[in-house]
């Protein structure tokens, strides 16, 4: 890796992840964490104030070493039981089901292997555990999905592997999750909810 992805990228990352008006839906998806969380793309530790209280453990995971100080530099600062894990999506080092809830906030869009990264949430995720997601993806619109379309190759190689048309709902249904809720919101194009493996 090169010096644009290991120290500018997650910078620019932070930077562009901080906007407010994503505040409510990192508010609304995060709160409804419980017991033994597993984060996908913790990034630089914007989730933790959202943890409620009772949570028994966040388990962060990236690839990236520079957002995962972030990470446990924003950790001093609230009271989340916190254990940061550098490694892939596509291979998660934790045991099958022992996880109650795996979160992720804007983090589908620049796996990879999506497929497989969400065929390891439910891998380690226990009976009747939960997926909570945001996550913004391929539009309604034709019109739109052609812009996102031609952008995506462009876009991706300046931003980490973020995707602008991944369907998100498609692909969370055909890992084996059950969808129970979902909002999406079709001027942004983000795609809310949580979810259950079958």
């Amino acid at each position: 890796m090169g010096f644009y992805q290991e120290r500018m990228l997650p910078c620019l990352t932070d930077l562009a992840m901080r906007q407010g008006r994503l505040t409510p839906y990192r508010s609304r998806v995060v709160r409804a964490a419980t017991g033994r969380v597993l984060e996908i793309g913790i990034g630089s530790g914007l989730n933790l104030p959202f943890y409620s209280k009772g949570i028994a453990q966040v388990l962060g995971l990236d690839p990236s070493r520079k957002l995962l100080e972030m990470t446990r530099d924003a950790a001093t600062r609230t009271s989340v039981p916190l254990e940061v894990i550098e490694g892939s999506a596509e291979d998660i080092p934790i045991d099958n089901r022992s996880i109650d809830t795996v979160v992720t906030t804007w983090t589908l869009c620049s796996i990879r292997e999506v497929r497989d990264a969400l065929a390891e949430m439910r891998r380690v995720l226990k009976p009747g555990g939960q997926l909570l997601f945001v996550e913004h993806g391929r539009a309604p619109e034709p019109r739109v999905q052609w812009w996102q379309d031609h952008l995506t190759p462009i876009w991706k190689h300046l931003a980490g592997g973020c995707h602008f048309n991944r369907p998100i709902s498609e692909l969370i249904q055909n890992a084996g999750f059950r969808i129970e809720r979902l909002r999406p919101k079709l001027v942004t194009f983000m795609y809310e909810g949580s979810a259950r493996p079958h």
